[in-house]
Formats: C-alpha cells, structure tokens, sequence
C-alpha cells in the first residue's frame, strides 16, 4: 500500500521508507500516480484515512484532512509529515512535537498567484467593476460618471511579511502606491528601501491605510484579530482583503463595518468551508466572495506537486528538507 523507498543513512547503510499520500477525493488519484511515477514509482495515493492503522513513515497531506491526535495515531512510524499547502493549521502541532514527527510545509508555490487575487480584488473595488457590469447587463443602463478612482496614490497596509506579503508588496510597487507594513519580525532596513516599504505598528496602519491585506497564518495569537474594534479604526470606505484564513476575522463585526463604515471587503476564506450561504456576508453590495481560491490555479497546482515531490524526495535521500515547521 505504501511506496518502498531507500533512504541513506550515515555510514552508507539503506533503510526503507514507506510513503502514503492522502488526497482531496475530488483530486482523482491515478492521474498524480502517473505524474510522480518516475521518481515514486509505487507510491501509494488514497482520498481517505478511513482505515484503523498504517505502516508509513512518511505522510504527504493537504489542507483538506484534519490531522489531529485521532488521525496521526494511526501512524505508529510515522516520522515526517508533508503538507502540500502553504497553510497547517490542520495539523496537530503538539502530537507532531510530543513524537518528534518532522513537519514540513511549501510556503512559496503559490504565492504569485494569491498576490494576484489581491491585486484583483483591488482594482475591482477601484474601477466599480462590479457595479458597472451590473448596470450594464441586468439594468440595461449606461453609466456616464462612477465612483471609480486609480490605485496610484493610495496607501496599502499589508499585514504580515511572508512570501505572500512580500509577494504582494513587490507586484504593488510598480503602481506607485505607497507601502507600509506590519509583522511580528521587522525586515532588515536595506530590504524595506528596495521593497519601498515602511514598517509602522498594528495601530497606525489600520488607521492609516486606504487598503488592508492580511497575510498571517492562524494562530492563537491572531484568531479573531480582526473584531470590531480594530475595524472601527479603519477608515470609511477603506478596501479590506482577507485570503489568509477565515478565524482571523470576526464575521459579525466585519459585515457591521461594511454597513456603518462602508467598508470594501474581498473574501477568499471563511471560519467554516464551504460558508453558511445564509450569512448576511453574502448579501452586502460592498463584497466581492471567492471559495478559498485565491492560491488555487492550474500553474500553482503543478508548482505545488514539484515541490512537494522533491521535498519527499530530499528526505528519502537522506537530505534536510526544505521549509521545516518549527514546532
């Protein structure tokens, strides 16, 4: 069931390993057997961990299954865990921490394409796309003034500085926007010069911002971090773009600041997945949703699939993996 592996040891001794990946059922699993067939040749791919036990020692995993205590403690040899996604937040940390499991992610294959959502949810609140093409094809008008308006000029707030965050900042900067920035590790100062960025506190870019993106994983320390509060020191009318993950923001306090403050919202994540259609969210004329898509295209997937293959293929080889979760 699992692909036999060799992975090299010191002393130039070969172990076996056993690999098993985990998809989404509606990811069909011969086509990715026959893609990594040449370098896992009998790896095996199952859509379910519907099953009491298995031998592998390495699990390659998407988002899409929760690995928590029940799950993992399916694997009694399991040693590494690779996740096929930017985001692990369905992992459980502290059981991969307690077995000393090494926990690995692919924080950059899709980075290009989430910063481009970004920059489309931008410019289709900028230019009044929605509401143009509205007016066009359900109203049958001709609009000769609109409240469309030029990104140049405006000042983007971008929460958190990873690959995504900086992935955005460096498609911005051709705009001419001017660009600040908040993390929790400040960039080295030569870094923010060449990427025309400016480092402020939490506060002040909230209130200062014409546009907020957020690029943060979530944690503790980051649930709920959008909540009425903070919202009610944005200004009228701002743009606020959330393609990181939903718990970061208070539903209920976001769909108020739509309707007291006129707030702007692109919406690519939810608390809950797919969403309650019935939310209110759904409703409101000032926010364009997406269904967690954002990383998702055709270019993303393939990069996702290398990287995943060759980080596994690193660690058959005896080799450190690359972007290793500390944990």
């Amino acid at each position: 069931m699992s692909y036999w592996g060799k992975k090299y040891v010191l002393g130039g001794e070969f172990i076996i390993v056993k690999i098993l990946a985990v998809l989404p059922d509606f990811i069909p699993t011969e086509p990715v057997k026959q893609m990594v067939s040449q370098v896992l040749p009998d790896m095996a791919v199952v859509s379910s961990l519907d099953f009491e036990k298995n031998e592998a020692e390495v699990l390659v995993a998407t988002t899409f299954h929760r690995l928590g205590r029940k799950e993992l403690s399916k694997f009694p040899n399991l040693k590494y865990i690779q996740i096929a996604s930017t985001g692990y937040d369905n992992v459980d940390l502290e059981y991969v921490k307690e077995k000393g499991i090494m926990l690995c992610n692919i924080p950059v294959a899709n980075k290009q394409s989430v910063a481009e959502h970004v920059i489309a949810f931008i410019l289709a609140f900028l230019k009044d796309l929605i509401f143009l093409n509205s007016e066009l094809k359900e109203r049958h008008n001709w609009p000769i003034l609109t409240g469309s308006r030029d990104l140049e000029g405006k000042v983007v707030g971008i929460i958190g500085m990873g690959a995504i965050g900086r992935e955005v900042a460096r498609r911005l900067l051709p705009f001419g926007v001017s660009m600040i920035y908040h993390d929790v590790t400040r960039l080295e100062e030569e870094e923010e010069e060449r990427m025309g960025l400016t480092y402020v506190e939490l506060d002040e870019l909230i209130s200062s911002s014409d546009i907020v993106t957020v690029h943060v994983p979530l944690t503790e320390r980051t649930k709920g971090m959008f909540n009425s509060n903070v919202f009610s020191k944005m200004k009228d009318g701002a743009i606020f773009i959330n393609t990181a993950r939903g718990e970061i923001v208070d539903e209920k306090a976001l769909i108020d600041a739509v309707k007291k403050k006129g707030i702007r919202a692109g919406i690519d994540v939810y608390p809950n997945e797919p969403p309650d259609f019935t939310s209110e969210l759904f409703r409101l004329d000032n926010v364009i949703c997406s269904p967690h898509i954002a990383g998702v295209t055709i270019e993303s997937q393939q990069r996702f699939l290398m990287e995943t293959v060759s980080n596994v293929m690193r660690y058959v080889q005896g080799l450190e993996p690359l972007y290793r979760v500390l944990v």
